[in-house]
């Protein structure tokens, strides 16, 4: 392939992110400007909120959500790969097989820091004997 066969993926690429910048930028030019506290407060299944939240939505769900994106993507390539087995060769095979392995000890790495366990308490003795704090190593 030469470089003239990525031309319309490049236009399509540059269009799509042209129109986005004249959208955003029409938008924020001809949008009115007048905040009320009505359109300030968070809305919440159109029932009026009295009061703050008790607590704060737990930040390991975000955590779980963004892994759970990270290994979606992962299954894209790999199908993406198994619909080309054939044409790729040994250099395939070897490149999944490494993008695998990187993926694998990704996960046992994310396991071993505690982002999958739930237990606050464990995961908390953990990084005390895994990952001292930096102050208690300075005292």
């Amino acid at each position: 392939m030469t470089l003239a066969d990525y031309l319309p993926i490049a236009l399509t690429f540059l269009i799509g992110l042209g129109f986005s910048a004249v959208a955003l930028t029409l938008s924020w030019w001809l949008a009115p400007r007048n905040p009320t506290p009505e359109k300030l407060a968070p809305y919440e299944c159109g029932i009026v909120p009295l009061q703050e939240p008790a607590q704060r939505f737990p930040v390991k769900f975000y955590l779980v959500a963004m892994l759970f994106v990270i290994f979606d993507v992962e299954i894209v390539f790999l199908f993406l790969w198994a619909v080309r087995f054939e044409q790729l060769g040994w250099a395939g095979i070897a490149a999944v097989g490494l993008f695998v392995a990187l993926l694998i000890e990704t996960l046992g790495y994310v396991w071993k820091r505690g982002a999958l366990d739930w237990n606050v308490a464990r995961r908390e003795r953990y990084r005390r004997v895994v990952a001292p704090d930096v102050t208690e190593e300075a005292a």
